[in-house]
């Protein structure tokens, strides 16, 4: 028999938090023995994508600011309707030429409404041939809270119509989709819990030693960390750790005219390094004294991954309610620290910086790439 061919669809608008879990997850069904076709539609990302897939890049798209306002292209002009064309042209195109078992969609129809001029067309497509691909759904396990009902009951008819399977990435230990999604019990029968995604997370050693170790600030990809990274380095000499080495990395996405602002803010402190990435991040969070951070789904799991103390802010402009849920959630259980952004301050980061202690053990599922992968083709063998 022939490797399942997996369509797997992803469209990335500001961070690439979804880029990474969904590379991690593509990572894996390659290494289970599938032909990956990773298609994306957002801003390309250099190195993000893994060996053994192959990537398809959309005409891409970008959200214009933090509350989605608007799509860009990619001239930074909002999107038109023959744009709009062209694009459902070119995913249908990818799709006839990949032939594949599996459709893999990144987020919707939980999310990602604005792209539905061109889903619901692939949708239309797949439904129309027999035998049918598999149709299944990549969803991180707690999604953004609107208070629109329809659009709930929007997407569970879909589920319900259209789709044999939902990956929750997430673990029931610490939420379940009910919590964000009010018709989670509607599609019950189609939910699997993978465990959480972390790309090839790092192991906490035991026996590191932290007491001598950096204070690590991240802000994910950077387009929307600047309050973050700019309150850190002011906190810094109001904290008790003022003489320590503090690491700033900003993410590819950090606007120049911010990054400026931040090497001004460090002049004259040589124990603040800032740099744009770092490839081994995972392993810096073993080693170092602190991570501040925004409480990203990615950022979250490798520091329960790697037992790291704590101190995250999460991003919460436009609506967004899904970083701070999860923090609050790790913060009833003790595993980090956390300063609202509606408060943030040098002042406010400097204490939580100087309260913040060993996090308490948490064990969670965090195989859930692998185990998506191989949901996946157990789902596939079944229909055979």
């Amino acid at each position: 028999m022939t490797a399942p061919r997996v369509f797997f669809y992803v469209q990335h608008l500001l961070g690439i938090g979804h880029l990474k879990r969904a590379a991690a997850i593509a990572r894996a069904l390659a290494d289970a023995g599938t032909r990956v076709d990773f298609v994306l539609g957002g801003a390309p990302v250099s190195g993000i994508a893994p060996a053994g897939v192959r990537v398809v890049q959309l005409p891409p798209a970008i959200a214009s600011d933090a509350q989605f306002t608007n799509l860009l292209n990619e001239h930074g002009n909002k999107v038109d309707e023959s744009w709009k064309a062209r694009r459902k042209q070119a995913l249908l195109a990818a799709y006839e030429e990949a032939k594949p078992d599996i459709v893999l969609l990144e987020m919707y129809p939980f999310g990602r409404r604005q792209f539905r001029f061109e889903l619901l067309p692939l949708l239309d497509r797949v439904a129309r041939l027999y035998p049918k691909p598999l149709v299944a759904v990549s969803v991180r396990d707690i999604l953004v809270d609107k208070g629109r009902m329809d659009r709930a009951r929007e997407a569970a008819d879909l589920v319900k119509e259209r789709v044999d399977l939902v990956l929750v990435h997430g673990d029931p230990a610490l939420t379940r989709l009910d919590l964000t999604f009010p018709l989670a019990r509607e599609i019950a029968d189609k939910l699997t819990y993978t465990g959480f995604v972390v790309e090839r997370p790092v192991a906490a050693d035991p026996f590191a030693d932290r007491a001598d170790g950096e204070i690590l600030v991240s802000a994910g990809g950077g387009a929307v960390g600047f309050p973050l990274l700019s309150a850190a380095i002011r906190a810094k000499r109001l904290t008790r750790y003022r003489d320590r080495r503090w690491r700033i990395v900003t993410g590819a996405n950090l606007p120049a005219s911010e990054r400026k602002e931040l090497d001004r803010l460090a002049a004259g402190d040589p124990r603040i390094a800032i740099e744009g990435f770092r490839s081994d991040f995972g392993r810096l969070l073993t080693s170092c004294q602190l991570s501040i951070s925004q409480g990203g789904y990615n950022t979250v799991m490798e520091l329960i991954a790697t037992r790291c103390p704590s101190v995250v802010v999460p991003f919460a402009e436009g609506g967004e309610s899904e970083q701070t849920l999860r923090a609050r959630m790790l913060v009833e259980r003790q595993v980090l620290s956390m300063v609202d952004p509606e408060f943030l301050t040098a002042g406010t980061l400097a204490a939580a910086v100087d309260a913040a202690r060993p996090p308490a053990e948490l064990a969670l599922n965090l195989d859930g790439a692998r185990e998506s992968a191989a949901a996946l083709i157990a789902a596939l063998k079944a229909r055979r």
